[in-house]
């Protein structure tokens, strides 16, 4: 069921203390000396530390004192269900390997999915204090310059856009491909950014984000604050995003439509 006017209060207001408790169990252990991590795989290298875990337990905690009838889908933890039908879907530390490598551009996701999709979300980076609010008629950021308002960019040509993306870490070769023709296109491309890039969309200061390989846990957050600010995120063929995958995050509709011109031949 959707959430009341009443609730949706109760609702940010649990999605901030889970921040805030993110926060207090991830900054002990950002540059720290000797932070080691666990590969998630076989084959390739998909970091996991304790400072992901201790953050996910920490939202969980949160989650059972102030709303344990709403479901979670969580990324070290998995699925808990509910009997709210909604569901939270977090990623207590989305850029692990910027996490390790000490540079500030990972973040903690949070989302609050209903039967339409993700409704709320917060992107936070804690080490630089940035927090990226969407849903519920709310579209901010809070930090060292105070709160503003999140507001997508207008469209300009795709030749003078910026686009960003985690490939070639991500994807298949194919997916790669397509995605540096819509790199060849447009003016300024950068790399490595995981969800803060997201959080760069919603904030009007870049056009599109392109990505492959996602989780629903990755999107969810991203989902909610870009289109707060007035953007769109779809997959490579236009249609929902929330399950991952292949997804384009756009500014706006005319340069998402440019974009997926390009995408559509993959």
């Amino acid at each position: 069921m959707e959430p009341s006017e009443a609730d949706r209060a109760a609702i940010i207001a649990c999605a901030h203390d889970m921040a805030d408790a993110a926060r207090a169990a991830i900054l002990p252990h950002f540059r720290a000396v000797g932070l080691g991590a666990d590969n998630k795989l076989q084959d390739g290298f998909d970091p996991v530390t304790e400072a992901d875990r201790a953050a996910e337990r920490a939202m969980r905690a949160v989650l059972a004192a102030q709303r344990p009838d709403d479901a979670v889908l969580g990324e070290e933890y998995g699925a808990q269900t509910g009997q709210s039908g909604l569901t939270w879907v977090l990623d207590p530390i989305d850029g692990t390997r910027a996490f390790l490598s000490g540079t500030p551009t990972w973040g903690v996701l949070i989302a609050l999915s209903g039967p339409d999709g993700p409704a709320y979300g917060l992107i936070d980076q804690p080490h630089v204090g940035e927090r990226f609010e969407g849903g519920f008629g709310r579209a901010l950021v809070t930090g060292p310059r105070g709160v503003r308002p999140l507001a997508a960019r207008p469209p300009r040509p795709l030749e003078e856009a910026i686009l960003f993306t985690t490939f070639p870490e991500v994807g298949t070769a194919a997916e790669g491909a397509a995605f540096r023709q819509v790199a060849d296109r447009v003016r300024l491309t950068r790399y490595g950014m995981d969800c803060y890039a997201y959080a760069l969309v919603a904030a009007g200061q870049i056009d599109l984000v392109i990505e492959a390989g996602l989780q629903p846990y990755d999107i969810a957050a991203p989902i909610a604050v870009i289109e707060a600010a007035g953007g769109i995120v779809t997959d490579w063929r236009g249609g929902p995003a929330a399950q991952g995958g292949r997804v384009v995050a756009a500014a706006n509709r005319a340069v998402l439509d440019q974009a997926l011109a390009i995408l559509a031949e993959v």
